[in-house]
């Protein structure tokens, strides 16, 4: 999905524990971590990693944070790392927790 300039640029930057966590296998992974530690950085890295790697589709992958600046950054930070075509992430949820319980509450109504 992602180019080698891309794929490349994933890894640029991380410490030896974020390289771990970009590239941890599947399950759920915890990140805890101060304010300023690479919390995005990580996030938006396991994000192209995944998708560069064809671990996950975009549809599966849902990223949640508290405000609506940091979630445009996230997407910003995926698009770059990824070729930056747009089409790619067709389906990614990258929002924050009200915007993703509002499309929970859109989708089951009767809930």
């Amino acid at each position: 999905m992602g180019d080698a300039r891309g794929v490349s640029a994933i890894d640029d930057h991380l410490n030896p524990a974020q390289q771990r966590a970009v590239t941890h296998g599947e399950g759920p992974l915890l990140v805890l971590a101060g304010a300023g530690s690479g919390k995005t950085r990580v996030l938006t890295r396991r994000i192209a990693h995944l998708l560069a790697e064809g671990l996950a589709a975009p549809h599966e992958i849902t990223a949640v944070t508290f405000t609506n600046k940091a979630a445009r950054e996230m997407r910003e930070r995926v698009e770059r790392l990824t070729s930056g075509e747009t089409g790619e992430l067709r389906g990614l949820f990258l929002g924050t927790f009200h915007r993703w319980a509002l499309e929970i509450l859109r989708r089951h109504p009767d809930a």
